[in-house]
């Protein structure tokens, strides 16, 4: 517990945690106020699937934290420290992991209800209720996925070390990549099925139910993963870790 203590110590001593939280925050709270301002001059009608509509530059801002968290460590030199007074390194790697996906988690809770609620209290008439498993999944779920993210960027984190290199990949994947994917001829779409960040997409969205069964409109374009919600949540969940494991095999090899 002791490394656990002391990787939320390091965390929160600096100032990226806060300033990576809040803009996670805005980013889901602001397009959930704006459709939620807009729905008559959009003539679509408020979902909680579209109070939702912020979610991947919410998870964007998650990601850099996590790589941040590891980056600033090689930048500042801190690392040695930590390794060594933890020679085996992998300990104190994984109580970083552990506490960063801890904050993600409630990060992600955080933000996505205060995102429904808000759009709840702007369209009084709209039907925002969370009375289905698709509604509560599209909004509770945020928690998971931001903790599962946190565990990949911490292993990207380890794997580049550099925060410009990690800052630029962890930014540009999820906003451009997957997508870019698809435009590869013949194999594009049936790689795409497979990609991590569509597997979180298929999790959340399912078929469309919060979404009034839109495919897209003022929410996310629906995913065309073969899984189904639960085994892509684990899907993206073995991803993570085995993006981890990579990061903390490749720093206990090579020195810090």
């Amino acid at each position: 517990m002791h490394l656990v203590a002391s990787e939320r110590i390091k965390l929160f001593s600096i100032a990226t945690p806060w300033a990576c939280g809040l803009f996670a925050v805005v980013a889901l709270v602001a397009p959930a106020v704006l459709t939620a301002l807009t729905a008559t001059e959009s003539r679509l009608p408020p979902t909680v699937a579209s109070t939702q509509f912020g979610f991947q530059l919410g998870l964007v801002a998650v990601l850099v934290l996590a790589a941040l968290s590891v980056t600033s460590e090689y930048q500042s030199g801190t690392i040695h420290g930590t390794f060594q007074g933890v020679p085996s390194r992998w300990p104190a790697l994984v109580a970083k992991a552990a506490v960063v996906a801890g904050y993600a988690f409630l990060l992600g809770e955080a933000a996505a209800f205060l995102a429904w609620l808000v759009a709840r209290i702007l369209a009084p008439d709209a039907d925002l209720a969370l009375d289905s498993v698709a509604d509560w999944t599209i909004v509770a779920g945020t928690g998971p996925v931001f903790a599962l993210a946190a565990v990949c960027g911490v292993g990207v984190g380890l794997l580049v070390r550099h925060t410009a290199g990690a800052v630029a990949l962890l930014v540009g994947y999820p906003l451009m990549a997957e997508n870019v994917i698809t435009l590869i001829p013949r194999a594009g779409q049936a790689i795409h099925r497979w990609l991590p960040l569509n597997a979180v997409t298929k999790f959340l969205s399912g078929s469309g139910a919060a979404n009034a069964g839109r495919d897209g409109g003022n929410a996310a374009t629906l995913s065309d993963s073969p899984l189904s919600p639960g085994w892509a949540l684990a899907y993206f969940g073995a991803f993570a870790v085995l993006v981890l494991v990579a990061g903390i095999t490749k720093a206990r090899r090579r020195d810090a």
